[in-house]
C-alpha cells in the first residue's frame, strides 16, 4: 500500500490535492482578498475616485503587494502569523503584570486616605489615583489583542461547538475580512492624528504643515490630567492608537490562521477542535 501523503519543499507534510480547495492550492485565501483589493484600487485610481482607495499612499500599495507575495509563500506567511501572536502574548503578559501594579497603587490610595491628616498636601494621593486609572486603562488596551488570540472575545456561539473546523474558519475569515478589518483600518486612520496631538503635535503650526514640539522637554506640551498633581495623559491617549494597531495585527493573524484551514492546511492553522472549544453563550 502506498502512502498518498507528500511532503512540500518547506518540509511540512501535505495531505494531497484532496485536502486543499482548488482555488487555494497556490495562493492563501487572504491573497485573493488582497488581489481583489489591488484590482479595485487600480480601477479607482484610474477613474480618479476621491475616496481613499482611489488615492492610496505608496506605503499602502507596498503593503498590498507584500501581502500578495507572502500569501504565495505558506511558511513565510505562517512565520509572520507566529511573530504577531508572540507580540500579542507578550502584551497579555504585561497586562497581567499591570494588574498587580493597579492593586498596589489602589492599596496605597486606601492607606493614604486614612493617613492624609499627617501631611500638609494631598498631591501625592491625586497623582497615584491618576496613575491607577491610567494603568487600568492600559491593562485593557494591552489585553485586546491577547483576548482575540485566545478566543475570549464576546461572540454568539449557540451552534459554534457543533461546527467543523472548516466552517468555523469560513465564518471567522469572512467576518474578519469584510467587517472587522475595515473597521480597524478606519479606526487607525481616525486615531493617528488624535495620538499625534496627544503627544504635542501641532497640525496648524509652520504654515499648516504641522510641527512637533521643539526641545527635549516634550512632556510639557502633553495634555494634563484634571486631578491633583496634573499628570500628563498624552501617553495613555496615544496608546489607544497602539492598542488598535496591536488589535489589527492580531486580526490579520486570525485571518491567516483561518485561511490556512480553509485551504486544507490545518497543520498551519492551529484551529481548536470541536471538542476543545467551549460553548460560549454571551
Amino acid at each position: 500500500m502506498t502512502d498518498t501523503a507528500s511532503t512540500t519543499d518547506d518540509g511540512v507534510a501535505d495531505d494531497g490535492p484532496a485536502a486543499a480547495h482548488p482555488l487555494f492550492t497556490r495562493l492563501h485565501p487572504f491573497g485573493w482578498v488582497a488581489s481583489a483589493f489591488a484590482v479595485l484600487a487600480v480601477v479607482a485610481t484610474l477613474l480618479g475616485w476621491d475616496v481613499l482607495i482611489g488615492r492610496m499612499p505608496w506605503w499602502l500599495w507596498l503593503a498590498t503587494i507584500v501581502t500578495i507575495v507572502l500569501c504565495a509563500m505558506p511558511m513565510a506567511l505562517h512565520r509572520v502569523r507566529l511573530a504577531i501572536e508572540w507580540v500579542s502574548e507578550s502584551a497579555g503578559t504585561i497586562s497581567m503584570a499591570l494588574a498587580w501594579v493597579i492593586f498596589l497603587l489602589q492599596l496605597f490610595n486606601v492607606i493614604t486616605r486614612y493617613t492624609n491628616d499627617w501631611f500638609e498636601a494631598d498631591i501625592l494621593f491625586g497623582e497615584t489615583t491618576s496613575l491607577a486609572w491610567m494603568s487600568f486603562g492600559m491593562l485593557f488596551l494591552l489585553g485586546v489583542a491577547y483576548g482575540v488570540k485566545n478566543g475570549i472575545n464576546p461572540r454568539i456561539d449557540f451552534w459554534w461547538a457543533e461546527f467543523s473546523n472548516r466552517r468555523k474558519a469560513w465564518l471567522d475569515f469572512v467576518l474578519h475580512t469584510t467587517l472587522l478589518l475595515p473597521f480597524l483600518i478606519l479606526g487607525l486612520r481616525v486615531l493617528q492624528p488624535y495620538a499625534a496631538r496627544s503627544l504635542g503635535y501641532n497640525r496648524f503650526a509652520n504654515g499648516g504643515e504641522g510641527e512637533w514640539p521643539a526641545g527635549w522637554r516634550v512632556w510639557e506640551s502633553w495634555e494634563k490630567s484634571g486631578d491633583a498633581g496634573q499628570l500628563a495623559v498624552g501617553p495613555i491617549q496615544a496608546f489607544i492608537f497602539v492598542a488598535f494597531l496591536l488589535w489589527t495585527a492580531q486580526v490579520v493573524a486570525e485571518i491567516i490562521k483561518t485561511g490556512f484551514v480553509i485551504a486544507g492546511r490545518e497543520d498551519l492553522g492551529d484551529m481548536y477542535g470541536a471538542d476543545d472549544t467551549p460553548l460560549r453563550i454571551e
